[in-house]
């Protein structure tokens, strides 16, 4: 089939502290961040009006709005995890805004992999968006991946779901 392109599972095992992920490129345009804003209802003009931004806010244009780049560390996340991974917990910190024209780079490094008591594999990362040589944003991820090839962390609930 043209443009099939098979899923690969990923699980616990393949997966060992230290591992560094896959990098995601992506140029910011003011489109990226104009459809950021808009997805998340977020109507304050510095993230769709550049003179509002410049004039009245006092930076170089428009930039991405805090839903805007979750949804871009999810993505990353997910991409490399697969549609078996199942997002935990996510903490961020914005450390600069990230404009348009700007070329974010996402890194990350596996910190730990642990099974808890209900048998749940979980993997922290520490996820890096970078613009230029500048940490734009870092964040501190948590993601359960199947134990084995029978399991699905989609399928946990209550108390055999704690992130």
């Amino acid at each position: 089939m043209t443009g099939h392109r098979e899923t690969v599972r990923l699980l616990f095992g393949d997966v060992s502290v230290g591992d560094v992920l896959p990098e995601l490129s992506h140029r910011v345009t003011a489109t990226t961040v104009v459809l950021g804003a808009l997805a998340s209802r977020d109507w304050r003009p510095m993230h769709h009006d550049r003179d509002f931004a410049i004039h009245r806010n006092g930076t170089k244009d428009i930039f991405l709005n805090t839903p805007n780049q979750a949804a871009w560390f999810e993505r990353y996340v997910t991409d490399w995890t697969g549609p078996s991974g199942r997002l935990g917990r996510m903490i961020f910190r914005m450390n600069t805004s990230v404009f348009p024209n700007d070329t974010m780079r996402f890194t990350a490094t596996v910190t730990d992999c642990s099974v808890d008591e209900v048998g749940c594999g979980w993997v922290d990362l520490n996820v890096d968006l970078m613009v230029d040589d500048v940490t734009a944003t870092t964040c501190a991820t948590r993601v359960a991946l199947p134990v084995d090839k029978n399991d699905n962390p989609w399928a946990r609930r209550g108390d055999a779901w704690r992130p």
